[in-house]
């Protein structure tokens, strides 16, 4: 036998259900719609290599006192990122000539992106701040390699954010605030 409570239960589960679908379907419209704009204004890495050109790494010097920049020859890519992100690979590589490694050798990229107002979101894994030497001054040219690495080789790039596994980092190694977008130093450069 059904009764005016089971009727009313039956409404309360309908109304519940329409409420969880009209949700889901907000949440699925909402995020197609965010995600096409975060395509629309992100460049992302492709494989599309040209020639190889030469770019300039900015590695430390042997006594830490400044960044020196060593040429390489590296393959260039027409898109912003992917170029970017063999610039922070080689930056790990470490350097050729006698310079000092400024990112330490385990750290990895996680993510590289290039909005279309210039700014790169380097996303490199947690391994940076667990290997890095400490320091405010090894600090500052770790930030500053991979900053003026991208901002003076790529002309589509005005500014670097740094992200570290995956999200916003107080600091890299305690002492610099990573809260904002770099943009290039050349006071730091002999």
């Amino acid at each position: 036998m059904i009764t005016k409570r089971h009727v009313l239960y039956a409404v309360l589960a309908f109304i519940a259900i329409s409420a969880v679908c009209t949700a889901l379907l907000n949440i699925i419209l909402t995020s197609s719609s965010t995600e096409e704009k975060f395509k629309q204004n992100v460049q992302t890495a492709g494989t599309q290599y040209s020639d190889k050109s030469a770019v300039h790494l900015y590695f430390s010097d042997k006594s830490n006192s400044f960044l020196t920049a060593e040429e390489r020859s590296l393959f260039h890519s027409e898109n912003s990122a992917e170029f970017a992100n063999i610039i922070i690979e080689a930056l790990i590589d470490g350097p050729r000539q006698e310079l000092m490694r400024t990112i330490p050798v385990e750290t990895t990229i996680r993510a590289l992106y290039v909005t279309r107002d210039g700014t790169a979101y380097v996303d490199i894994s947690n391994t940076v701040t667990d290997t890095h030497p400490g320091g405010i001054k090894s600090e500052l040219f770790t930030i500053y390699s991979i900053v003026n690495s991208l901002t003076l080789n790529i002309p589509e790039i005005d500014a670097v954010k740094i992200l570290i596994g995956g999200r916003e980092a107080m600091t890299l190694a305690g002492h610099i605030d990573l809260s904002f977008p770099f943009k290039a130093n050349m006071l730091l450069i002999r």
